[in-house]
Parts: structure tokens; C-alpha cells; sequence
């Protein structure tokens, strides 16, 4: 009579198992990701998942693939779903709560500039409560436990600005966040045209980067018309608001909170150089973030 020892044996659907992950890899990181996977609409959104998940080109070759947008394609191909997606529609004009959304960009400004201009006493506090609030409403937050202590510390470092420079400052970062809104909009769109376009992630973070630049160009010479307006000393007024810029983008992004609170914090230090080295900081950190697909897949 024969015996089998049970240290060696394994139950055949488990060797079946383990034989069939060996020979066709793609099919058990396709169950590993799943939901992603079935969920998704396009090849993009996996490819922009599985980037976030630290899977990038040359891992993707150990799939034998090109890229992380090859796997991508044959990982949407065999998964299962219960119907086609549908096909991508054509854009639309804005509709009422893009209107709205602008509506609101405006707000900050406005209330500031007719507080300031009545000679109001709470116009500097109520300039830095609304630059604050419209880092809030955007959507998406920053990653983490604590997703608040970005929005905290913006609040402390407007406070702080205000304190130390006046009303006028506060009113020039009020002024700067409608062109801030329409540029996040702009950039938040042509990155995901490019991401649509692309065919691997180096190749999009090559388009991306410049579109990044762009916007925090024109931003900046928004803020320099903001602070003008306000009669805000530029040398400061401008880094805080590219500062404040930076921060809602990446927070619109859903960057980690780590690096966007780390900037707020040094730009708290009481040294003429502390924001303008935050906004660099930050902007560096941006550069990075923002060049990943995972950062405009659909939320």
C-alpha cells in the first residue's frame, strides 16, 4: 500500500492553481487587482491604478510587456464584465456648476476688495478665511489620517502673512484665486487630453511637465497683478500665493499630505527667505507628483 506524505501533498485545485499563476503571470495580477480592473472603463484607468500601486514600466516587463499602458490594455481585454462601457462621449459646453464653481472662485476676491475698500476691520481676516475655504471646496483631498492639516496650516500661514504685512496681502491672495481656479481647471483637463494620448508613462509625464510649468507660470504672473491691485509687497505676496497655488493643486490631486504640509510648515519659519523656499520645495514635489498618470485618473 502506498502512502503520501502530507508535508509534500497538496490539494489539486491549489497545485492547479500555483501551476497556472506560474505559466501565465498576467492572469494573477489580474486577480490580484480585481476591482480595478472590472471597474474600470478604459485601458487608462488601469493603467493609471497600477501605477499607483508602484507597478511601473519595467516591472511590466517581467509581464512580458512593454509598458505599464501595454498590460494595461490586456488586463482590461480579460476582464470579466456584465456589459460593454460605453463609448466616451463627446465634451460638453460648461453647464451650470462649472458657472457656479466660477461664481464662487470670484467670491474670495470680491469680498475682500469691498471689506478692504469700506475700510472694514475684518477685511483681513475675512480675506484669509476665504483663500483658505478655497482650497477646501475643489473636491479630491490629500491622502492620509489627518487629510485637515494641509488646510490648517494654509490657514496659519495666510493668518501669519496678514498679521505681519496687513490687510492688503490678505486682499492680494483673495484676488488670486479666481485665475488660480480657471488655471487648476486648465491644467486638470489638458493633463487628462495627454493622458488619453499617451502610450506610456514616460511618454505622458514628457507631456505633462510642460502643461505643469505653463500653468504655474501664468499663475504667477496672475499673482503679480493680484498683489499690484492690492498694493501687496510682490516679494512676498507672490511666493504665498504660488505657495497657496501649489498647494490646491496637489490636494486637488490627491497628493499625500506629507510634502504639502512639510512646505505650509517652513513657510510658518519668521525669515524673509521661508516662503519663497516652500514655494520651491512644493514645486519640486509637484513637478514629480503631478507627472504621474495615477494623479488624473477619474476619481
Amino acid at each position: 500500500m502506498t502512502t503520501v506524505d502530507p508535508d509534500t501533498a497538496a490539494p489539486p485545485s491549489a497545485e492547479r492553481a500555483r501551476r497556472r499563476a506560474a505559466g501565465d503571470p498576467v492572469k494573477a495580477l489580474l486577480h490580484r487587482h480585481r476591482e480595478l480592473c472590472e471597474r474600470a472603463v478604459d485601458p487608462l484607468e488601469i493603467a493609471a491604478g497600477l501605477e499607483a500601486h508602484g507597478i511601473t514600466d519595467r516591472t511590466a516587463a517581467r509581464f512580458r510587456h512593454r509598458d505599464v499602458f501595454s498590460l494595461a490594455e490586456e488586463l482590461y481585454a480579460r476582464s470579466p464584465r456584465g456589459e460593454e462601457p460605453a463609448a466616451a462621449t463627446a465634451p460638453v459646453p460648461a453647464g451650470p456648476s462649472a458657472y457656479r464653481a466660477l461664481g464662487c472662485a470670484l467670491l474670495p476676491g470680491a469680498l475682500a476688495a469691498a471689506a478692504a475698500a469700506a475700510g472694514q476691520a475684518w477685511a483681513g481676516p475675512a480675506a484669509v478665511a476665504a483663500t483658505v475655504a478655497a482650497l477646501v471646496w475643489p473636491g479630491r483631498a490629500a491622502g492620509g489620517r489627518f487629510p485637515w492639516l494641509a488646510h490648517l496650516l494654509a490657514a496659519a500661514v495666510a493668518g501669519w502673512a496678514a498679521h505681519r504685512y496687513g490687510t492688503a496681502l490678505a486682499v492680494g491672495l483673495a484676488l488670486a484665486v479666481a485665475p488660480g481656479h480657471l488655471l487648476a481647471a486648465a491644467f486638470a483637463a489638458g493633463a487628462r487630453a495627454r493622458l488619453d494620448g499617451s502610450r506610456a508613462l514616460e511618454d505622458f509625464a514628457d507631456r505633462a511637465r510642460p502643461l505643469l510649468f505653463a500653468s504655474v507660470a501664468g499663475f504667477t504672473a496672475a499673482a503679480v497683478g493680484a498683489a499690484a491691485l492690492a498694493g501687496a509687497p510682490l516679494p512676498v505676496a507672490v511666493p504665498l500665493a504660488l505657495l497657496l497655488f501649489l498647494t490646491r493643486l496637489l490636494l486637488r490631486h490627491g497628493s499625500r499630505r506629507g510634502p504639502v504640509a512639510a512646505a505650509l510648515a517652513l513657510a510658518l519659519v519668521p525669515v524673509p527667505a521661508a516662503a519663497p523656499a516652500a514655494a520651491a520645495v512644493l514645486l519640486v514635489h509637484a513637478v514629480l507628483a503631478l507627472s504621474r498618470a495615477s494623479a488624473h485618473a477619474r476619481p
